[in-house]
């Protein structure tokens, strides 16, 4: 058995079985933004025992605003490898698998065979998103996923619902429209906002990795999705 001492304020919160069910848990996160590194290491906080993170970019100056990896002494390293080292330094017991690789849509199948009990996609490019969403409903596997974050000031205007009642979030608006193509308008939850979103901040890529475009983004915004997409994900895994 595990040591799980140093869990011992979540096991005054949750009870020692939510504990051990923790304990025996794949979550999977897709993704190592913003919202994904730090949904990320609230998971490992949380006691999960098995993670996978997958991420194939590096640390760039603009990240350092945003991103938990992300530090003024290292650019251009891979932030699926700074992510390791933290969570690892969080729990060394962690069963951790980390994939260097850009999430796009022929590699999502594999990373589904994993069958990890709950996923949190993270993914900020559409096609990929689109992709993961539909297979994974098709493969039956638990998810969240996050909606856009950009934009954004008030986290508290952050809510989870199914994403047939999501409203005002540029992202969410994409993702119903294109999977109504596909006869799919409920059954998963996402993490949106009810803020406007402030359009004079849209910044142009230059389209690599299925990304087009992106808003301003305030530090705190995509935390607080972390936050609230792995609570979707610990809440569940200890219910169900």
């Amino acid at each position: 058995m595990k040591d799980l001492s140093w869990l011992s304020r979540t096991e005054a919160l949750v009870g020692r079985d939510a504990l051990e069910k923790l304990a025996q848990s794949h979550v999977m996160v897709l993704g190592l933004g913003g919202v994904g590194s730090f949904a990320a290491e609230f998971i490992c906080r949380s006691g999960v025992g098995k993670m996978t993170i997958i991420d194939g970019d590096t640390v760039d100056p603009t990240n350092r605003n945003r991103q938990l990896p992300a530090l003024a002494t290292n650019h251009g390293v891979s932030k699926a490898k700074i992510m390791e080292e933290r969570l690892k330094a969080i729990n060394p017991e962690l069963d951790l698998t980390i994939i260097e690789d850009f999430i796009i849509p022929e590699k999502i199948p594999a990373l589904l065979d994993l069958r990890p009990d709950y996923c949190i996609e993270a993914i900020d490019s559409i096609t990929p998103k689109l992709f993961f969403i539909r297979l994974a409903l098709e493969a039956k596997v638990p998810f969240v996923s996050s909606m856009g974050a950009g934009g954004k000031m008030d986290p508290t205007k952050i809510r989870i619902e199914d994403i047939s009642k999501s409203y005002n979030c540029k992202l969410a608006h994409h993702v119903r429209k294109k999977l109504r193509k596909h006869n799919i308008r409920k059954g998963f939850k996402v993490a949106f906002s009810t803020e406007t979103p402030n359009k004079d901040s849209l910044l142009y890529t230059d389209g690599s990795n299925f990304k087009k475009s992106a808003y301003g983004t305030m530090s705190y915004l995509p935390a607080a999705f972390g936050g609230a997409i792995a609570s979707v994900a610990i809440r569940e895994l200890i219910e169900n």
